[in-house]
């Protein structure tokens, strides 16, 4: 019951266009009918084609597998075997020129969601210590990679999946190959290596979802098909765009002679540097030996000790000088208080008359008849009264 309404479904879907590739070709003799298997680009899918065989010889008479084709056809559902499959009666093989239009449309798609930009790129390690390698089997391309990367460093370890590099089955094994590389933690940078060949024959590197898988890489991816001159789409996506295969192995380990070389070279420059700093300290060091202060240590202290000595010398003449001032100056001050000292006048044969509360007295009018009176003399003193 299921069955017959989706074929009932599908029934009412008319005809459509279809674009695929060309997976597989059966042409039976004597038979008129032929039947392809067709494969989208994008996605792991694929579909049984059946078309008249004059249809076939009229649109598209050179069809190859791997060829991109247009038909139409007419979705049909066999319920006994539940299977959906194409009945086509227009085929037409895309032209090189339709190829091109598309992937330039395509590429400029991808350049707008930023699968191109150069900020995302990133730089693949120095010295990887495992490198993940895609390529055909047994092909030129893996025998350039792993001639040149060993001849460069001997030490280096690859992981070589090898998978089919062009036709329908190309894409999803590649794809397969680089999901299974980048979840593996030892592989430092993946190459994708492929040898030259003609447009239709590159174009699984141009295809949609292998750019997508590329871009969706943690692990940096180099990408190395074809020549110099080619560009698939997926040179725009991988983190390093290599020429060829021979220039990705180049790119991803370094020479060991050309290291080696450099460290000689480095530790030349650095003996050099270091043999011209010790020369330059031992000749600065014989400079100062050679100034006096160090050639005889012993004369910065005795300059030392004349200062002090002379020094010394200085300030016991300014003190003598000054004590010899001081004693002149108060030898004078000793003489002037002496010369007026009322004891030098005394001794001259004057006499101080006091009254009796010790008042001077200096003229008769002072005092009266009667009145005590103390005489003080150079010697010693007298009492008197006054008699007039």
């Amino acid at each position: 019951m299921v069955s017959q309404k989706i074929g009932a479904w599908v029934a009412r879907l008319g005809w459509v266009w279809v674009d695929g590739q060309v997976a597989q070709i059966s042409r039976r003799p004597g038979a008129s009918t032929v039947f392809l298997t067709l494969r989208d680009p994008s996605a792991d899918l694929s579909l049984t084609v059946t078309t008249n065989r004059d249809v076939l010889d009229l649109g598209a008479p050179e069809l190859r597998e791997g060829a991109r084709v247009v038909l139409h056809a007419k979705p049909e559902f066999y319920a006994a075997r539940g299977t959906l499959s194409l009945r086509a009666d227009e085929i037409r093989q895309v032209g090189l020129g339709e190829l091109l239009a598309r992937l330039e449309k395509l590429k400029k798609l991808l350049a707008a969601e930023g699968l191109f930009d150069r900020a995302r790129k990133r730089r693949p390690p120095f010295l990887p210590q495992r490198i993940g390698l895609i390529t055909g089997r047994a092909s030129a391309a893996e025998r350039d990679v792993l001639t040149n990367a060993r001849r460069r460093w001997p030490a280096v370890e690859f992981r070589t999946v090898n998978v089919a590099v062009q036709g329908p089955a190309a894409v999803p094994q590649i794809v397969d190959a680089l999901k299974a590389l980048d979840a593996d933690p030892s592989i430092d940078v993946i190459i994708l290596a492929r040898g030259g060949g003609g447009i239709e024959d590159l174009l699984p590197f141009s295809d949609e979802a292998l750019c997508r898988a590329v871009f969706a890489c943690r692990t940096p991816v180099v990408s190395a098909i074809g020549h110099e001159t080619d560009a698939p789409l997926v040179d725009y996506v991988a983190d390093v765009r290599a020429s060829t295969p021979t220039d990705a192995a180049k790119r991803v380990v370094p020479d060991l002679a050309e290291e080696v070389h450099l460290i000689k070279q480095a530790r030349h420059r650095l003996h050099r540097a270091v043999h011209n700093l010790v020369d330059r300290e031992s000749h600065r060091i014989d400079a100062l030996r050679s100034r006096p202060v160090l050639a005889r240590p012993q004369v910065m202290l005795e300059q030392r000790a004349a200062e002090v000595v002379a020094l010394r010398q200085r300030a016991g003449r300014c003190l003598d000088h000054r004590l010899a001032a001081a004693g002149e100056d108060l030898r004078h001050t000793v003489a002037r208080l002496r010369a007026l000292s009322p004891a030098a006048t005394l001794d001259r044969g004057y006499a101080i008359v006091q009254r009796a509360d010790g008042h001077v007295v200096r003229a008769a009018t002072e005092v009266a008849s009667g009145d005590p009176l103390r005489v003080r003399l150079a010697e010693g003193e007298l009492s008197a009264t006054v008699d007039t």
